[in-house]
């Protein structure tokens, strides 16, 4: 059966964000065309970040498919490892604060930031959750 990897940035047990891969089956369609199920959204927003773009440590407020369409995303985690993504790459973003935890900026979440030459465009697409 094909399949379609799924980029999961997520909260560990221990609070930290992490990335995993999850693989998606592509059951329906036929063999030119292998879609997965259909999935429910909540809404979708874009944005526009400028050349030099970089937030501070923060967790997603509610999961959502994160897509570059445009320029390069980068993302880096506590441990110091930092992930970019570039056009027509993806992942979820799930990294939310731990129930009944305070946001601790030395612990907790991810921060993201523009790279390259290029303004970053992104489509983030809500879960209804």
């Amino acid at each position: 059966m094909q399949t379609f990897t799924k980029v999961v940035l997520f909260t560990d047990r221990d609070g930290r964000a992490k990335f995993r891969s999850e693989e998606v089956p592509l059951a329906e369609g036929n063999p030119q065309s292998m879609l997965s199920q259909l999935f429910r959204c909540a809404g979708y927003q874009l944005r526009q970040s400028p050349v030099g773009f970089r937030s501070n440590f923060h967790c997603t407020p509610a999961p959502q498919w994160v897509f570059i369409l445009a320029g390069e995303m980068q993302i880096g985690l506590q441990e110091g490892s930092p992930r970019v993504f570039r056009p027509g790459e993806h992942f979820y973003a799930a990294d939310l604060l731990p129930p009944g935890a305070s946001f601790d900026p030395k612990l907790h979440g991810h921060w993201s930031a523009q790279r390259g030459p290029h303004p970053l465009v992104t489509l983030f697409v809500k879960d209804p959750a």
